[in-house]
């Protein structure tokens, strides 16, 4: 968009805002409006939505989900405490979720690849789990799962890769069930100043482009972790509701910008 006669672009996240503040502050978080361009036209996409955000100084990727589990647990019980009637007046199941339980289970992205063939799924390592793929496999699962481990192909530049596994990253997607997918996205960050150098320009992007991001790295950095939670897609698993455009009085999609 053009700002006052320089050209700028709408964040699709605080992420890389937020890192900077770590190393005072140690535990940092915001909510705020993204935006995506992304020309998707599912149930579960919007081009402007709520995003809450976290980065942790000293966390690794385990670190992060178990935080993750006990913040979406916790939401859960709150609402339900509070909002039951509202649930039974949206007719949601509210059994479905007061049976969630932590700690979630953890799978593998290649083993969820091989368990996909279990429903008839014709997946194979290296695909990318769309909206499709996951309400495949989602559908059948009651209890939130963490998949980790993907691989290097499908995650972008900032991911920390595994020095023990390598081509898979340390990072983790937070699915829902009842088919809903994914709500929460996050790991470890690269914080070795030439291994980010390196998949930056693996990506073939610019380094000039991220010189602050970058920058961080410079003089030493320390191990930190994050993620990043869709509100909107919580809010439409949590209340059942079959399309994230209920979620939000105004929803913005690729075809809609006004009112």
């Amino acid at each position: 968009m053009d700002y006052f006669g320089e050209k700028v672009n709408l964040t699709q996240s605080t992420q890389f805002y937020l890192e900077t503040l770590i190393y005072s502050l140690e535990k940092v978080f915001t909510i705020a409006p993204s935006f995506r361009a992304e020309k998707s036209r599912t149930r579960r996409h919007l081009t402007e939505y709520w995003h809450a955000e976290v980065e942790v100084a000293w966390y690794n990727n385990d670190d992060m989900m178990a935080d993750e589990e006990r913040m979406i647990k916790f939401i859960i019980e709150a609402v339900l405490k509070n909002n039951e009637e509202d649930l039974k007046t949206i007719n949601r199941d509210i059994n479905r979720l007061k049976n969630i339980k932590i700690p979630f289970q953890r799978i593998k992205y290649r083993d969820l690849i091989e368990k996909s063939r279990e429903f008839g799924m014709n997946l194979k390592y290296g695909d990318d789990l769309g909206a499709d793929e996951e309400y495949g496999l989602m559908v059948h699962f009651d209890n939130p799962i963490f998949v980790t481990d993907y691989p290097e192909s499908l995650k972008t530049f900032y991911h920390r890769p595994d020095p023990d596994h390598p081509g898979e990253i340390l990072c983790h997607d937070l699915l829902a069930p009842e088919g809903y997918g994914e709500v929460v996205g996050g790991g470890e960050r690269i914080y070795d100043l030439q291994e980010l150098l390196k998949r930056i320009r693996d990506n073939n992007l610019n380094p000039e482009d991220y010189y602050w991001y970058v920058d961080l790295r410079k003089y030493g950095s320390i191990p930190h972790s994050g993620f990043g939670l869709g509100l909107d897609r919580l809010v439409m698993w949590i209340c059942g509701l079959s399309n994230i455009r209920e979620t939000i009085p105004y929803p913005r999609t690729i075809r809609r910008v006004k009112p």
